[in-house]
Parts: structure tokens; sequence; C-alpha cells
């Protein structure tokens, strides 16, 4: 892909994951080509029976998609180099932004959901029987 040094292309999979329960996640974007320094906003909506968590990942050029965001909670804005984002159940969105693209973050963006991760707070411990 040949690219001005001054340019950053970010390309959003348009992903719409259905379920048997009907949950689904809808981005709007297709390739978008920014200059470096100019503010993202790439949208992700959702439609979930339960309560949601909502994941943005990234994927690099010749790499493996990397979890990139994470969110359950409502109102609540998550953080992770320069990207953020904030759950708003009220609008079922989960839009992630940067407020200063560099050529880095030229790569691909996905937004998912799951009704049935469940964050725990210990490990699960297996005991032999004697």
């Amino acid at each position: 892909m040949n690219m001005r040094p001054d340019t950053c292309s970010v390309l959003v999979l348009l992903l719409m994951l259905r379920r048997s329960n009907g949950d689904s996640v809808t981005q709007t974007e297709g390739l978008i080509t920014l200059t470096e320094g100019l503010p993202v906003m790439l949208n992700c909506t959702y439609q979930s029976t339960y309560s949601p968590f909502l994941f943005w990942y990234v994927q690099h050029l010749n790499e493996a998609p990397k979890l990139l965001l994470k969110s359950s909670t409502d109102n609540k804005r998550t953080e992770h180099q320069g990207f953020y984002a904030t759950l708003h159940k009220s609008s079922s969105s989960f839009h992630l932004q940067k407020s200063s693209v560099q050529l880095s973050d030229s790569a691909l963006y996905f937004c998912a959901l799951s009704d049935t991760v469940r964050e725990t707070a210990g490990e699960a411990a297996h005991e032999p029987r004697m």
C-alpha cells in the first residue's frame, strides 16, 4: 500500500455479528484516510438482550488481532494507547475515539459484543482427590 508520510489509513471492518438471540454489532465506517494529528471516531452500535460486554480490537498488517478496549460499565470511559471509548447503554453505543491519529495507527479496527463473558476476581484451583 503506498501512502504519503502525512496520511494515515484506518480500515474498519464492517462487522455484523448475529446470534440466535438477536444480538448484533454494527460499524458504519469503511476505509478512512486521515492526516496525522487529526481526531478520529469509529462508530459501534449494538443490540443485545442482556447486559453486554463490548470490545474494540485492532489488527495491524501481518499480525493477529489484539484487544484494545473493553467495557461492561455504563458511562465509564476506558482508555488505552491514546484510544478511548465510553459504553452508553441508553444509546447502545461504544464509539472508539482518538484525539490525534498517527501513521502507526494504520490498522483494521473492529467492535465485538459478548453477553457471556464474566469477569471474576479469582482463579480456579484444582485439588486432586486423596
